[in-house]
């Protein structure tokens, strides 16, 4: 990766060379000269991923958030000296425009398999792109969801932005936690459970190369669609009814709220014999906290809480 002068539009800016320093990135090797001084996340967990390793000054901006979701006080603060470039997905010219060098995205988290941003499309341009993880299923074959997907996008980066001590730490940090939390866990039976994201005529869930499956194994449950073999997509009710869930995990973000998800499924008399349902046991996990990122331990917890306190 070769520092475009123009970066940041500083030319104080010196780049930090790197001793051929390659990962990998689903199915390419990917290498760089240079650590990466004009960086654009897309999504809220990716840019929470940056930001949790220090690297705001290494960005330029960030796309794909205010279009879905909101922003909380501690995102606020975070990235509250960068712009964001684009509400939803970047196209090509935003990125070429703001002088990047840098993408960290992935498929269907900003970039869509034989869409215009494409790691093959943006390295005519000088920018590298850094694919995530849990996304790489759509363009390679991978093991399904574990928490090693999340660690191993803070290592990477550790690594491409040489702070590699810092992502050491902060990996070693959240599975220490977690070890001792699950260590702690009182559980039974694993719990059947679904999970609601979107959508009333079919809905839209977590399969088995998607985050929350991860996270409610961890929590001692197990997601009812882990013979869906996706990451995120639509199935039918009839499947989800015949399953059974004794537990229903709703992500919240979007114009339908969590508790109008809530309120759909507990209101309509198709799901009124789902375990679910009759026992009125929901719980919601925000996008930031179902999606690969820092929040991840914390959402194992809440899980938890919502599975095993009753």
């Amino acid at each position: 990766m070769k520092l475009l002068p123009l970066a940041l539009g500083l030319s104080s800016v010196a780049s930090v060379a790197l001793a051929d320093t390659t990962v990998q990135s689903c199915d390419r090797s990917v290498t760089f000269d240079d650590v990466p001084q004009a960086a654009i996340s897309n999504d809220v967990n990716l840019t929470e991923m940056m930001l949790v390793l220090g690297l705001a000054d290494h960005m330029v901006g960030y796309t794909g958030i205010s279009g879905w979701k909101t922003l909380d006080e501690e995102m606020r603060a975070g990235v509250e000296q960068l712009p964001e470039l684009s509400a939803k997905y970047p196209t090509k010219e935003v990125l070429i425009g703001a002088d990047a060098d840098f993408f960290f995205a992935g498929w269907n988290y900003g970039m869509k398999v034989g869409g215009e941003v494409t790691p093959e499309t943006l390295a005519p341009f000088g920018i590298d792109v850094y694919e995530l993880t849990e996304s790489c299923i759509h363009i390679s074959q991978k093991d399904k969801a574990s928490m090693d997907d999340m660690y191993n996008d803070l290592l990477n980066l550790g690594t491409i932005f040489d702070v590699k001590d810092k992502a050491d730490a902060l990996v070693a940090g959240y599975k220490a936690e977690l070890d001792a939390f699950t260590s702690e866990l009182e559980t039974g039976d694993p719990l059947r459970v679904f999970v609601y994201d979107s959508g009333e005529d079919t809905p839209f869930t977590a399969g088995l190369y998607a985050m929350p499956t991860a996270l409610i194994e961890a929590a001692g449950g197990t997601n009812i669609m882990d013979d869906f073999e996706k990451s995120w997509g639509t199935v039918t009710w009839e499947a989800v009814v015949e399953r059974n869930p004794e537990v229903v995990v709703i992500v919240n973000y979007g114009n339908v709220t969590a508790e109008e998800k809530r309120a759909f499924m507990m209101n309509n008399p198709a799901f009124a014999d789902i375990d679910a349902v009759k026992n009125d046991r929901f719980v919601t996990l925000e996008y930031v906290e179902a999606t690969p990122g820092p929040r991840n331990i914390k959402a194992i917890k809440k899980l938890a809480s919502g599975f095993w306190s009753n």
